[in-house]
């Protein structure tokens, strides 16, 4: 059994200054799914922010990050939803879910917190190779 792991820590206000200025950022990062979930609450953008980070840090522990090829579809193909508890699940599709065989996850788990500046994530993918 192999452990890949990855973390990312995004700046919310950082964050929320792009999706505003950048018509289709949200588009392009988040799946409806996951736009629909953070804008019922409070405070969109610190849960986009956590989102951000999940996704970031599962390309980082499939050794890809931001700078891998296939990057153009990636963060829209790493999904966090809630499971029934509430807690963040990892659900992943097309050209990432296809680059995750390669590896033969067994389990991938995921954490994210935030304050009202900073929101984090890891991932850690326990695989077969």
């Amino acid at each position: 059994m192999t452990l890949y792991q990855g973390i990312d820590i995004v700046d919310v206000q950082r964050l929320r200054e792009v999706y505003l200025r950048h018509k289709g950022f949200g588009e392009d990062i988040f799946t409806e799914n996951e736009r629909g979930y953070c804008f019922s609450k409070r405070n969109p953008y610190l849960h986009l922010a956590g989102r951000f980070a999940a996704k970031e840090a599962c390309l980082k522990a499939l050794g890809i990050g931001m700078s891998g090829m296939g990057i153009d579809n990636a963060f829209r193909e790493v999904e966090v939803v809630n499971g029934k508890s509430g807690k963040p699940v990892i659900g992943l599709k097309g050209w990432v879910k296809g680059l995750c065989r390669r590896i033969d996850p067994s389990q991938i788990t995921v954490s994210i917190s935030h304050t009202g500046e900073y929101a984090v994530s890891t991932v850690m993918i326990l695989a077969e190779r």
